[in-house]
């Protein structure tokens, strides 16, 4: 039996992750989910849009899992807010693995994470909850990538790095072995990370190099 899933969030991400659920895997999307104030249609996709405030009677812990289809927005924090309030009601969590990914068997995935087709995933790499691979990234062995980051697509991370919670990493993003990532970074899309970084920077460039006197946390995504 498919099991009852219901996607918080009505935007764009949501309306793909709905047709990554439905289409491959075992779950069935059966509504989606906002915040009152931002609850401006009756349905999506054919199926119910409830207000958040009244999920848990609309559609009970026990009775469904939840995915929180939220992008890199505010630097993840709106993605990560949703996904600890949801934690707190007693939700459990969907994971999404596209059958078109490559993923080691002894690599981990947290919950409330989205691994998109094409992605390359080593062995021995720990990935936390609440991430988003878009397509095509390759994630090299022994790699351990924090909770709540968004890595979009054709990103390479080598091998033994690790990769900071809260960060944002663009679009053709490369970095050489061993390298840390600090939490809340933001790098840029083509940037060559050859050295480790400082917490809540801007990184872009190859070499990358931080944006002086610029905190990632003013960074619209």
């Amino acid at each position: 039996m498919r099991r009852p899933l219901v996607i918080i969030g009505a935007g764009e991400f949501a309306r793909i992750a709905c047709e990554y659920f439905t289409h491959d895997s075992d779950y069935d999307v059966v509504a989606f989910s906002v915040e009152r104030e931002y609850l401006t249609h009756s349905t999506l996709a054919d199926r119910p849009i409830v207000a958040y405030e009244t999920l848990a009677a609309n559609y009970a812990p026990a009775d469904c899992e939840v995915y929180v289809a939220i992008p890199a927005s505010q630097l993840n924090r709106l993605r990560t807010r949703f996904y600890r309030d949801a934690k707190s009601q007693g939700y459990r969590f969907a994971t999404y693995i596209s059958s078109r990914a490559f993923v080691w068997h002894n690599a981990v995935i947290g919950e409330n994470s989205f691994i998109f087709e094409n992605n390359v995933i080593q062995p021995f790499v720990t990935i936390g909850n609440n991430c988003v691979l878009w397509s095509g990234n390759h994630v090299g062995h022994r790699t351990v990538m924090h909770d709540n980051v968004f890595v979009a697509s054709h990103a390479v991370i080598s091998g033994y790095c690790e990769i900071g919670e809260g960060c944002f990493i663009g679009v053709n993003a490369t970095f050489n072995d061993q390298v840390k990532v600090a939490p809340d970074n933001v790098i840029g899309a083509g940037a060559l990370v050859t050295r480790d970084t400082e917490p809540g920077r801007i990184y872009v460039g190859s070499p990358a190099r931080a944006i002086p006197d610029k905190s990632s946390l003013a960074v619209r995504l």
